[in-house]
């Protein structure tokens, strides 16, 4: 073998990717927003959640495909792109349903949030306690949320 290369080129550690990495934290965020913000019985729910489960299951078969086929590593990490995007048009037609808009590229807040480098979703919520948005009151909570509060009051994860 030229260069005493191994027969299958090493493949996997994924978990190190920050493609993975962020997928994940995008993951735990949907999974916390949808249960606070979408009816849980709801298509566009489990739409939401599956979107993003799906966007870190690819990225990490993607890895672990790696080792024996390009290919394959492409069309997973394809199909990871659009699980996001998906997910991504779902969270702009909440945005638009209810009259809201998103943070245009030059945001401060938006700039804040990437700066601050989360990495994970109790970081982000943190970020979100400290950086409240205007008109974020108004949107309502589903039911479960609503009585969690009252009963709990208040919650800091699922």
């Amino acid at each position: 073998m030229p260069g005493n290369e191994p027969l299958i080129p090493a493949h996997g550690g994924y978990r190190r990717l920050k493609s993975f990495q962020l997928a994940q934290l995008i993951y735990d965020l949907t999974v916390r927003f949808c249960n606070r913000y979408v009816d849980p019985r709801s298509r566009t729910h489990d739409q939401m959640v599956q979107a993003a489960r799906s966007g870190v299951q690819n990225i990490a078969e993607g890895s672990q495909a790696s080792g024996t086929s390009r290919k394959t590593e492409l069309k997973l990490t394809n199909v990871a792109r659009a699980s996001l995007e998906e997910l991504r048009l779902d969270y702009e037609d909440f945005l638009r349903h209810r009259g809201l808009s998103a943070w245009g590229r030059d945001d401060p807040r938006r700039q804040s949030l990437i700066d601050r480098r989360c990495a994970s979703a109790d970081e982000a919520a943190a970020w979100i306690r400290e950086n409240p948005c205007p008109g974020a009151e108004h949107v309502p909570r589903t039911g479960r949320q609503r009585r969690a509060r009252v009963v709990g009051g208040g919650l800091s994860s699922p």
